[in-house]
């Protein structure tokens, strides 16, 4: 282990993961909305790369990477403390920004039919 630098791409994805959601939080788009869909999506998301994962390392496809920046904790054969972290963060960001877009999109649709409405003189 090299100390402190060897914990420092996981601390990077543990602030990755909390900005995530900060955003999260602020805009109330996934945990902050829904918490237990959030959580079982997470959950699935996660164990389903990590099954992807596991499939790459058992047929020599996936290997463990430069170990400088890397704790050294490995969970299994090519498989580091840091991969199920990077795989909450992928998750996270994604849904993050699915139902951010998501969203946006819902809220220009509204406009758009309130603007047509007020201009056909319907209100609806």
């Amino acid at each position: 282990m090299n100390g402190i630098s060897g914990l420092s791409y996981l601390a990077v994805l543990c602030a990755g993961i909390a900005c995530m959601l900060l955003i999260d939080r602020r805009f109330r788009l996934f945990f902050w909305r829904a918490p237990v869909a959030a959580s079982l999506v997470t959950l699935a998301g996660t164990a389903f790369l990590l099954l992807w994962d596991a499939a790459g390392i058992a047929s020599g496809i996936f290997l463990r990477g430069d170990p400088a920046h890397v704790s050294g904790i490995v969970l299994a054969p090519e498989l580091p403390l840091e991969e199920p972290v990077f795989l909450v963060f992928l998750v996270l960001c994604t849904m993050v920004l699915y139902t951010g877009i998501e969203r946006v999109l819902r809220i220009r649709h509204r406009r758009a039919a309130h603007t047509q409405s007020t201009q056909t003189g319907t209100d609806a």
